[in-house]
């Protein structure tokens, strides 16, 4: 998921066609979570309320452009947005403010850009402009947003005939009907399915309080085959564990074995080798993995006889991996959780994985009670980072409060040999 700030000045009438594409899934993987105004009193803001989307408004202070930013950027860091869509907001940002956000700032413009645009050009002065020229089409312009005011990189324009008769009010009109209104939310659609297929680990998982247990699978951008395990938790017995290693294999253990509660649910192997293959979970679902393959059987098979986890009313879902480092190289990735009172089993093989792409599945989408379970595919991010790096970047992703433990392994296809990291909350 893409998180979307618009920013806004007035009406808020692109605001509202980003709205209602949203509303019939033409926003793709692009979510709208945040409405900024730069003035009070905005009717954009109303439309957010009616949304049910968050609103607020940062207003401009005069004569200190950098307090303003610094106000916005702000708010903008607090709500984890990924991509910002100007629809008639009217603030223009320094050089330094969108050098932060390089690629990630779109903007529409009435006009068929360069034409009729830079400081001073917005609203019906636009299409007064091009009607005193004498121009027989205009259009629209969305583009990436950089320090020139209307000057960034295009990303879609689309034209419409300026008609014997027309006033800047009624081209203004058919402009946003026929082009804008349909424009915008294309493009920022597009974009969105481009950032997602880029994002990285920080990226995905920084907004999420709790995503419980997760599990990454993928390839780096070095070539190694990379796992990732983490482990979060709510209750003190959850809390209550690192992460050890065994020979070959990964272990959960009681940071303090006098204030273990329950171990059933929490005490496990999710990692064990099966020659050059790996297996992971976040259960005991990893021995029966084994178990399988040493009797000639499939990982598939293996989790037919296994269900979600039985902790009422969570029903925490088991997440599991298998990657094969053998010719052909391959992984899959499968959850188990329940829904309308069964278990559905998922899996997902990856059969030709690529350079640089990882996939990431976790036990929950995040907070709430009682906690949702995970929903669709595993989320594909880049990898382009070292052991130290990922793991480190991981980490940080992770909700200070809730993190408890972690595990990355990067291993040399060629030799087999392996590099990992553990990092665990509590330390001896």
């Amino acid at each position: 998921m893409i998180r979307i700030a618009v920013l806004v000045s007035g009406g808020g009438t692109n605001l509202q066609a980003l709205i209602d594409a949203e509303a019939t899934g033409a926003l793709g993987c692009g979510s709208l979570v945040l409405v900024v105004a730069d003035r009070e009193g905005t009717y954009a803001l109303k439309r957010a309320q009616d949304a049910s989307i968050t609103g607020c408004v940062v207003q401009r202070v005069k004569g200190d452009r950098a307090l303003f930013e610094a106000r916005l950027e702000k708010v903008l860091s607090e709500h984890a947005i990924d991509l910002i869509v100007l629809a008639g907001f009217l603030s223009l940002l320094s050089e330094d403010f969108v050098g932060k956000y390089p690629q990630r700032i779109l903007n529409i413009h009435p006009s068929l850009l360069p034409s009729f645009s830079g400081k001073g050009y917005y609203g019906l002065k636009v299409h007064q402009a091009a009607l005193e020229r004498g121009v027989t089409i205009s259009g629209a312009t969305v583009h990436f947003v950089n320090a020139t005011p209307d000057g960034g990189p295009i990303v879609a324009q689309q034209a419409v005939s300026v008609l014997p008769g027309d006033t800047p009010a009624t081209l203004q009109r058919r402009i946003m009907e026929e082009v804008e209104w349909v424009l915008l939310p294309r493009c920022t659609r597009e974009i969105c399915q481009k950032m997602e297929q880029s994002m990285n680990i920080e990226q995905v998982l920084r907004h999420k309080k709790y995503p419980g247990r997760g599990l990454i699978m993928g390839l780096s951008s070095g070539g190694s085959a990379v796992i990732a395990y983490f482990l979060m938790g709510r209750s003190n017995n959850s809390r209550n564990r690192i992460l050890a290693l065994e020979g070959d294999t990964v272990k959960t253990e009681a940071f303090d074995a006098s204030a273990l509660e329950d171990p059933s649910l929490i005490i496990y192997h999710p990692l064990r080798m099966f020659g050059s293959t790996v297996i992971v979970s976040n259960g005991d679902q990893t021995d029966t993995i084994a178990s399988f393959l040493t009797e000639g059987k499939t990982f598939e098979e293996a989790l037919e006889t296994r269900y979600y986890e039985p902790d009422e009313p969570a029903y925490t879902p088991r997440i599991s991996g298998i990657f094969e480092m053998g010719n052909p190289l391959s992984y899959t990735l499968s959850i188990l959780k329940r829904e309308e009172g069964t278990c559905k089993r998922e899996f997902f093989p990856y059969m030709e994985p690529r350079v640089g792409r990882a996939h990431l599945i976790h036990t929950y989408e995040d907070e709430g009670s009682p906690l949702p379970s995970y929903v669709g595919s595993p989320k594909e991010i880049s990898l382009d980072q070292d052991i130290e790096q990922f793991s480190q970047s991981l980490w940080d992703s992770l909700d200070t409060e809730n993190r408890i433990a972690l595990y990355v392994r990067y291993t040399d296809l060629d030799t087999g040999s392996f590099k990992q990291k553990l990092i665990n909350k509590h330390t001896r």
